[in-house]
């Protein structure tokens, strides 16, 4: 384990000044960790994993996570401080054994579904290094694309564990809301954490590693996951998002007639419901504006101090009104989730931009509250509080990665999985690594 550590090392220090995926890199906490790791197995062989499922696995944390080996900046100017514990999920990594290898780079509290800060340079696509790797969770993405660990932690408040894993070409995971403790967590009650690695089936075993109440979490216990069940023949809504691109659209279906021949039941429909982008908005401005000082503004993300700018001229009423949005979304998605075990879709309807941009073009100015909203498919899903997942279906004609995601009921994490790791294993998808693109790249 500590040759296979410090080679993975070695290969962070050569590949992250290009990529800035990696904030910190806990060098001598790895190999610590990985020499207890190898002490372990040549003192119980084979038993050493029996509970320690991830004994040896490197993993890297996304920089809102607290760690106590290690500085938790949150992306901001504003904060730079070890705390005093590792987050419920990090401690659960490392008693299954996991290596924490370092922290990984994010936008500023996670405001952009970017990863561009002013803690450090934009985090940049493995698979082209001038576009982006999504975000706010686009280092850890990054990272696991380019092989400079194993697996990620990553947060979703609005797509942040899948726009990244869709752009970079790897799996993510956004679990039931509450399934997965999240320490401090948030009053908007829409952050999620969520694994991201190179196949459906290593983001399941995080899953288990991490998955369970947590005293700290209060809704982390409200949740009663769907047993798990034999995967039958399933009804499987397929959306299209407006401004889904031609070329994204193209590679996306194709994953229609394999889940056909699965004998899945794959119907074209419209969105069943109407965009709640607005009312996320005033949720998520109103948490950034509750959580900012005035006396800080001068060390704030521009981008994200014109949304907490916005978010202090909200009233009680407004935040009614968008809980009210949410509710009446979730009511209807349960709705739809009692005709559909399954609902599919193109995660990302548009091929990652610029790596310096924080939106597409078109959506860059937070001032005009529309700096989530170029990824219609991934926020809505945040409100309902439904499992979803993406994985890579293909790549665009310039060799960029395109991702499809399945979202299921409330609770239903293991038929997501399921449904997930069958096409993944359909798919046979290989893709060799961004250093050997697909051919046509």
């Amino acid at each position: 384990m500590a040759d296979h550590v410090e080679s993975i090392l070695t290969t962070i220090h050569k590949r992250n000044p290009e990529l800035n995926a990696y904030v910190s890199v806990a060098d001598e906490q790895a190999l610590r960790s990985a020499e207890a790791c190898d002490a372990r197995i040549r003192e119980l062989g084979p038993a050493a994993w029996r509970d320690r499922p991830l004994l040896g696995i490197t993993v890297s944390v996304k920089d809102l996570i607290q760690t106590e080996d290690l500085p938790t900046t949150r992306g901001s100017l504003l904060r730079n401080r070890r705390a005093d514990v590792d987050a419920p999920a990090v401690q659960r990594l490392r008693r299954a054994g996991a290596v924490v290898i370092g922290k990984t780079a994010t936008s500023e509290h996670g405001w952009s579904a970017s990863t561009v800060s002013r803690v450090a340079p934009p985090a940049r696509n493995p698979w082209a290094p001038g576009r982006t790797t999504g975000g706010s969770s686009g280092g850890g993405a990054a990272a696991v694309a380019a092989g400079l660990c194993s697996a990620a932690l990553g947060t979703d408040g609005a797509g942040s564990v899948r726009i990244p894993a869709a752009f970079c070409g790897v799996a993510g995971f956004k679990p039931s809301y509450g399934r997965i403790p999240y320490v401090p967590s948030g009053a908007e009650r829409l952050s999620h954490l969520g694994p991201l690695a190179g196949s459906v089936r290593d983001v399941r075993e995080l899953t288990a590693v991490l998955a369970g109440p947590h005293r700290d979490d209060p809704d982390s216990g409200l949740l009663a996951p769907a047993p798990a069940r034999d995967l039958p023949a399933l009804r499987i809504g397929w959306l299209e998002f407006p401004g889904t691109s031609a070329e994204v659209r193209e590679v996306s279906e194709r994953v229609c007639p394999v889940l056909a021949a699965r004998g899945h039941r794959v119907e074209q429909m419209p969105v069943p419901f109407t965009d709640p982008g607005p009312a996320l908005v005033d949720i998520l401005a109103a948490a950034e504006a509750a959580g900012t000082a005035r006396e800080d503004e001068a060390d704030c993300d521009p981008g994200r101090l014109a949304v907490v700018r916005y978010g202090r001229t909200l009233g009680a009423m407004d935040l009614m009104r968008a809980e009210e949005t949410r509710l009446a979304l979730r009511r209807r998605l349960a709705s739809v989730m009692e005709c559909y075990e399954l609902l599919a879709m193109a995660t990302v309807p548009v091929e990652p931009f610029d790596a310096e941009a924080i939106a597409p073009p078109g959506y860059e100015n937070p001032a005009e509250l529309r700096w989530l909203s170029w990824s219609p498919a991934t926020y809505p899903f945040n409100m309902s509080g439904q499992p979803a997942i993406t994985l890579p279906v293909g790549f665009t004609s310039a060799g960029l990665p395109v991702g499809v995601q399945l979202v299921g009921p409330v609770g239903g994490d293991d038929l997501v999985l399921d449904a997930a790791a069958r096409l993944e294993a359909d798919l046979a998808l290989r893709p060799t690594s961004p250093d050997h693109p697909p051919k046509g790249s």
